[in-house]
């Protein structure tokens, strides 16, 4: 019997991965669905749509993977996201050899956001270094900002209030994605660009804040971004500690999820969030 091969997951063979993870995967997503949310590319260049292991003509596993082309602190760089790794139980011992035919392309930061225990041992076994998980959850209260930061929520006054820099691009990037809320909070001249999801926490409605592109200024303005959140009926806010830097009253920690993880020679923890990733595309 021949060794199974892995082979890159192009636009036509797209169709047949989309529909493998719908069989094996994610049945509650259509294979359409699947297709649509896997050929979303922020890349001008980008290599593939992930990988497939084909076992005589068959496909029996597979890695997708997102890139995108970025600027981070004013630097150009390249990231693959990795997602929806899936392998038949009777191919399992193929996982490995497609895990690392994804991190053997140079020039890339890789991620992965959804990692399962199994999945996560393997990659951090490919160097890997696991994102502190913790999460701040913070009670949202009224607020008036009484001249302090404010917050934005209207997109045409983002895009006005944001044009001519290269956080414009970013939010021109996210907009189109029903799931994703933004909102600026601060100053004219110095905004923060929060994306959030509408989420449930203990029965009750919830923000999820996946992006804030300065800490500083989200710290500065946590009430303000709380108030706006309540008056929209969010209960709650809940971000990462690491992109928020503190506990701020009245908040509380929580831990015990299972770690993201990154793999790169120059970023450093700080210098990785969730957008142009799977977090975006597949809503995960």
């Amino acid at each position: 019997m021949a060794r199974p091969t892995i082979e890159p997951v192009t636009d036509v063979l797209l169709p047949d991965f989309a529909r493998f993870l719908h069989e094996h995967l994610m049945p509650s997503r259509s294979p359409q669905e699947w297709a649509a949310g896997l050929s979303t590319n922020w890349c001008t260049d980008a290599p593939n749509h992930g990988f497939a292991l084909m076992d005589e003509g068959r496909i029996v596993g597979g890695i997708g993977a997102y890139y995108a082309d970025r600027l981070i602190d004013g630097q150009p760089e390249r990231f693959c996201n990795i997602t929806s790794w899936c392998v038949l139980e009777s191919h399992r011992q193929q996982s490995m050899r497609l895990a690392m035919t994804v991190v053997g392309q140079k020039g890339w930061h890789f991620t992965d956001f959804s990692p399962t225990q199994v999945v996560a041992g393997t990659l951090q076994f490919l160097k890997f270094k696991p994102l502190d998980e913790r999460q701040v959850v913070g009670l949202n209260l009224p607020w008036r900002s009484w001249g302090g930061p404010r917050c934005i929520a209207d997109p045409d006054a983002i895009d006005a209030a944001l044009a001519g820099t290269p956080q414009q691009r970013v939010y021109r990037d996210h907009r189109g994605f029903a799931w994703l809320q933004h909102v600026l909070v601060g100053h004219p001249g110095q905004w923060c660009h929060v994306v959030y999801k509408r989420r449930s926490y203990k029965r009750l409605p919830s923000a999820h804040l996946i992006y804030a592109s300065d800490p500083a200024m989200l710290r500065q303005g946590w009430r303000a971004l709380g108030g706006h959140l309540l008056a929209r009926g969010l209960v709650s806010t809940h971000v990462e500690f690491r992109l928020l830097g503190e506990t701020p009253w009245p908040s509380a920690v929580r831990s015990g999820f299972n770690p993201k993880l990154f793999l790169s020679n120059t970023l450093q923890p700080g210098q990785i969030d969730y957008l142009y990733s799977e977090s975006v595309a597949l809503d995960l």
